[in-house]
């Protein structure tokens, strides 16, 4: 079953409504890398990002939730300011933000694919796929992280001071998701 709001919205039919929904979807992600925490003695900072990619993999499914985690890494990559910190470039893929940025796009495509197919309409699995989703980003950011400061290391920085802020943003891409995907709440 897909997203109750997304097919409402798309038919197989309309290109241009998913390519608007992914380009508006990079948007929200480009808002979400602003809302930032730094923590001082790691260079990941805590950002809205993870809620951004659960989000809209839940809502707008897997291919046009990835399509917009695509859309957003390119726009950062080509020199607009869409990163944490209002920053952008190629230097991010290769920094120790770079395996999480990467991490967005199979995290956003899976939670899509699992919500379409019905997987969660049950609250208790959705929170388990945006579980898997976090762990996702959490693999290939630790990788990248991994690359320059050493596994362990990677893990004490990148990794165990996110846990709490993780759980929370996948709390609230649940509660969120499920409030937009109650019946009441159709668009047709």
């Amino acid at each position: 079953m897909a997203n109750q709001i997304t097919s409402a919205l798309i038919t197989p039919r309309s290109l241009t409504v998913g390519l608007s929904l992914a380009f508006a979807g990079s948007i929200l992600m480009a808002l979400m890398a602003q809302i930032q925490i730094y923590v001082p003695f790691s260079p990941v900072p805590i950002t809205g990002q993870t809620f951004g990619v659960l989000f809209l993999g839940a809502v707008l499914g897997g291919k046009i939730g990835a399509l917009s985690m695509v859309i957003y890494i390119a726009e950062g990559l080509s020199g607009i300011p869409v990163f944490a910190g209002v920053g952008s470039g190629p230097a991010y893929l290769l920094g120790p933000t770079g395996g999480y940025l990467i991490g967005f796009i199979p995290a956003a495509f899976l939670v899509g694919v699992m919500h379409e197919s019905g997987w969660g309409r049950k609250i208790w699995a959705s929170v388990l796929i945006m579980i898997l989703g976090t762990t996702i980003i959490f693999a290939f950011g630790i990788a990248g992280l991994a690359l320059t400061v050493g596994f362990i290391y990677a893990l004490e920085i990148g990794l165990y001071p996110f846990i709490p802020g993780a759980l929370l943003k996948i709390l609230f891409a649940t509660g969120l998701t499920a409030t937009l995907n109650r019946p009441s709440h159709k668009l047709y």
